[in-house]
């Protein structure tokens, strides 16, 4: 099976600073990657050489295309949701409609009039006149009509309460995602998403630092609960990260046999914000 997305040297430079350095990735179909980074790490970068909005070197192929020299026809199999405040404020919720049938090949007007039956919102109702809630339910019931092969999202539920973050993800994850489809997501609240994820990238000035899928991340990595009198065998094992928790360590560690670790204490699977605040420290130093 093709890949969806392949960077092979994938560098883009700036004035003063490189935003990607020869990065290395595929994305397969069928997979909701998380794309995680700090700020200024490259993520956006990425997402905008994906979607053709920024020239690069190296190599990138998306869907089979060029996203340099094919990026219409690239367009056609392809939605992009940033954060929903850039919806014109003025435009009614039929215009939004009307707007995105003309420019979309693969849009479905009844399938987005279905979505909007089960919302609040009118034909007549402008954006200025809705919650940022129902501004969300609107880009919803826009996007889930495209019948898209690929959807990045960049931080989309940015500025939303937390009722309508899970709704957002688990109305794509319900009425959107299928076998078919793939999804590229970056945001900061990576605790709601890591559900939904079947694929981990870290992002790190520019770097691929972390590339792996759920199932073998829970194989490779391991926090281990530690007594104080066990805490020095854990350092010798070199652990990636040891943080304390009422008088007792948790030590993070890379690649370390699991049954090696009973040994030292209570063993789990890290939470994927935990692995990011070991794998990022330093980066605002």
């Amino acid at each position: 099976m093709n890949a969806v997305v392949t960077a092979n040297g994938l560098t883009k430079r700036y004035k003063n600073a490189i935003a990607l350095d020869q990065v290395h990735f595929e994305i397969q179909p069928g997979r909701i990657v998380g794309l995680i980074g700090p700020n200024g790490a490259g993520k956006t970068t990425a997402l905008k050489a994906i979607l053709g909005l920024t020239d690069f070197q190296g190599q990138l192929n998306v869907l089979g295309l060029d996203p340099r020299s094919q990026r219409n026809k690239l367009m056609e199999e392809v939605c992009f949701i940033a954060d929903v405040a850039v919806l014109p404020r003025w435009i009614r919720v039929r215009e939004a409609v009307d707007f995105v049938a003309n420019v979309h090949p693969r849009f479905s007007r009844d399938k987005c009039q279905a979505f909007l039956s089960r919302t609040k919102l009118a034909p007549d109702m402008r954006v200025r006149q809705m919650s940022k809630g129902m501004i969300v339910q609107l880009h919803l019931a826009l996007v889930m009509a495209i019948d898209a092969k690929l959807l990045v999202l960049d931080e989309p539920t940015l500025g939303l309460d937390i009722l309508y973050r899970k709704q957002f993800y688990q109305s794509l994850l319900e009425e959107y995602f299928d076998d078919n489809k793939t999804i590229i997501v970056t945001t900061h609240q990576v605790e709601e998403i890591e559900h939904i994820l079947t694929d981990l990238m870290f992002i790190r000035d520019g770097k691929i630092v972390l590339n792996t899928d759920m199932e073998a991340l829970g194989e490779r990595f391991a926090e281990v609960l530690v007594n104080a009198d066990m805490a020095a065998n854990a350092r010798q094992l070199n652990p990636l990260d040891e943080r304390q928790v009422f008088g007792k360590s948790i030590f993070l560690f890379d690649g370390v046999d699991h049954s090696r670790l009973q040994t030292l204490g209570e063993v789990r699977r890290p939470s994927v914000s935990d692995l990011f605040v070991a794998t990022m420290k330093g980066t605002y130093a």
